[in-house]
This record gives structure tokens, sequence and C-alpha cells, in this order.
């Protein structure tokens, strides 16, 4: 048996960005256009007039101030709403490997290692953009690795997830050294004319390179992991490859897109959260306040807080709990691998902390690590 680390993390950010001012500026336009092009039916009761965004409504409800996205253009256009990105031919690089390929390439060159030396690619992320060929074997690919690559979807906790899988296989000998990758591309399932949800996503890719310990001289041992589902259709994406199959398959639906209820989520998932994060805590012996660190999914602040307090059982001290969905909004998968890449440099030897993500599912997946 091995012992498997986290020995190095890689982020790609995104060209374009989009505040706050710049989504609302674009929303309240289409909704004015809309509800002048329905004004009659409106008028009569028969439909619902859209509502205006606030910049001060998006912070109160998310925290989210900016994101970023491969395209900034197509969703800020009023009659468009949505990316445009260009046609590739299936011998160019899709995009999401080509953001992969950003992310894996940062997290080696931190190790100081090569595409050749990996012998798993796993790309966790939660939506993929075809059905085959996986895209990860794509990303395997254009890094050169060896061995072999699978895709795994479990929405926001894809990335948590693929740690895991990757952590047992090391563990057991059957690779010696993975990258899992979260490509996430999620402005291309956002449904950016839905004011309630509107603001939530970002676009980004992380990477997390997982070797044997006895193989680099410092990282992060991964301690254990814990991973868990519970069916729920409280955040729900309906578009698939069955789609046109169906006899309104191919109609401008609402549930082709991202969907959730929040209140629903926000009520359901936390206590799920926090119990599987206590229990985890309890069956490894590591009290809550041995952590140096919590690593969580970058969904909503309030969230985070909440869940901070619930773990730790008093408030979290500056910096114990970071958050950056201000300046990315939720990537999905992503968000906890931003938050770990850009605060764990700090930690000490024997220190530890949880990365942790959940999501969609429901889902939720924790991950116990140790400086050394």
């Amino acid at each position: 048996m091995y012992q498997p680390a986290i020995t190095a993390t890689g982020v790609f950010v995104p060209p374009e960005a989009i505040s706050n001012d710049d989504l609302v500026a674009a929303f309240n336009a289409y909704a004015d256009r809309v509800n002048a092009e329905n004004a009659a039916a409106i008028a009569a009761g028969e439909m619902a007039a859209i509502p205006h965004s606030s910049s001060e409504f998006i912070v109160k409800a998310s925290g989210i101030e900016n994101r970023y996205v491969m395209d900034r253009s197509g969703v800020l256009d009023p009659a468009r709403m949505y990316p445009n990105l260009r046609q590739r031919s299936d011998d160019d690089p899709g995009i999401m490997a080509e953001m992969a390929l950003a992310a894996c390439t940062a997290a080696l060159e931190k190790a100081g290692r090569q595409g050749d030396e990996v012998d798993l690619v796993i790309c966790a992320a939660s939506n993929m953009e075809r059905a085959y060929p996986a895209v990860a074997i794509e990303i395997q690919k254009l890094l050169g690795a060896g061995g072999f690559a699978f895709d795994m979807n479990v929405a926001c906790s894809s990335a948590t997830f693929g740690i895991q899988a990757a952590a047992d296989m090391i563990r057991s000998g059957s690779v010696r050294r993975a990258l899992v990758v979260n490509p996430e591309i999620t402005s291309g399932h956002l449904e950016w004319r839905d004011r309630d949800c509107h603001f939530i996503f970002g676009d980004v890719a992380t990477a997390t390179l997982i070797e044997r310990q006895d193989d680099a001289a410092h990282g992060f041992i991964i301690r254990s992991t814990r991973c868990a589902t519970e069916f729920s259709n409280a955040i729900r994406n309906n578009n698939g490859f069955l789609r046109r199959n169906r006899p309104d398959g191919m109609q401008d639906r609402r549930d082709m897109q991202f969907m959730q209820e929040g209140r629903k989520v926000f009520k359901e998932v936390l206590p799920l959260v926090c119990a599987h994060i206590g229990a985890h805590l309890t069956e490894e012996s590591v009290p809550a306040n041995s952590l140096k660190r919590l690593w969580l999914h970058q969904a909503n602040k309030t969230m985070n807080d909440f869940i901070g307090r619930k773990v730790l059982g008093r408030d979290p001290e500056p910096g114990e709990q970071p958050n950056i969905l201000q300046e990315f909004a939720n990537t999905s998968s992503a968000g906890s691998i931003i938050a770990f890449d850009r605060f764990s440099d700090d930690l000490a030897p024997g220190e530890m902390g949880l990365i942790c993500s959940f999501g969609a599912g429901y889902s939720v997946g924790s991950v116990i690590v140790e400086r050394y």
C-alpha cells in the first residue's frame, strides 16, 4: 500500500470577466425588451413581468461580485443571453480539453513533472461537452500522458469524488501519478435569462496532481476521503443525448439549463454537509479544532459561513474558511480547489485541513489532508 498525496494544483482563469454591474445592465435590458413585447399579456394578467435584477440583490443573495467566462459578448447581448463560442472541428481540441490542459500544465510545472509521467487522468466536471470519446482521453493525449483516462460527473462534488478515486488507485498501486482535472464551462448550462440564478456561475479549470508521497519532497498527505450521495431533484438539468427523441425535446425549454429550488437546497444540503463532515472527522479521530483550514465548495457565502460555524463550533477566524466566490462566482466542482490552491501554502508541516464539495445529487465529498 502506498500513501497518496496532493503535490500540486493548477488553475486556469478565463481571459474575460463580467462584473455584477455588467451582468445587471444586460439582464435588465433583456427584461425590458421582453416586457415591452408582452405588454398586453402582462396588463391582462396572463403573464408576469420580468423584474429587474441589481448588484445589491446579487451580493446579498450570494456574496458574488464577479465571474470569469470564456465569452462575455454573447452573455451580455440582451438578444442572445448565452456564450458565443466558435464552432470547432472534430480535429481541434475541445474547449474543455483546452481549458484543462492549461490547468494541468500549471500543476505539473509547480511539481517539476512532465505530462508523460502521469498514468491516470480523471476529467471530473458538472457537464461534459459530448458523450464520447471521453474528454479525459483527449486531455491525456494533449498531455502526452500514459496509462488511462476517464470522465466523471457528480456535479459540484466531482473534484472530491475524483480525488478519492485517484487516491484509492494510488494507494493500491494500480497507478503512480494522477491528475484530477475540473474544466468547468458553467456559462454554457446557466440560464442567463432567469433573475433568480443568472448571477450564480463562472468558468474556470482546476487540476490536482496526486502522487505517492515517497515520490515528492513536499505536499499534502491525503489522510482520508469520504463521499456520499442522496437522490434529489432540487438541482437538475434535463439536457442530454435523448433530447431529440422526446415529443417536445427541441423546444426552448427551461429545464434544459441549470435549475434549482434554492430555498429547498439551502434547507436540505446544509444539515447533510455538516453531518457528513462531522462524521468524517469523528471516524478519523480528527478534532475539529485541529483543522487549520476549511476549503469549502464555493456556491454561496451564507452557506459556507454556516458550515464553518457548525463544523468548528464557533465563528471561523479570518482565513480559516476562505471564500473566493466573490471573484470567481460558483465554479461548480472547481471552487474548493481554487480555494485550496490560493490558501494552502502557509500551512506548516503537520497542520491539517479539509477540502469539501457538495451539490446536485445530492452529493458531498470531503478530503482530510495534512501538510508534510
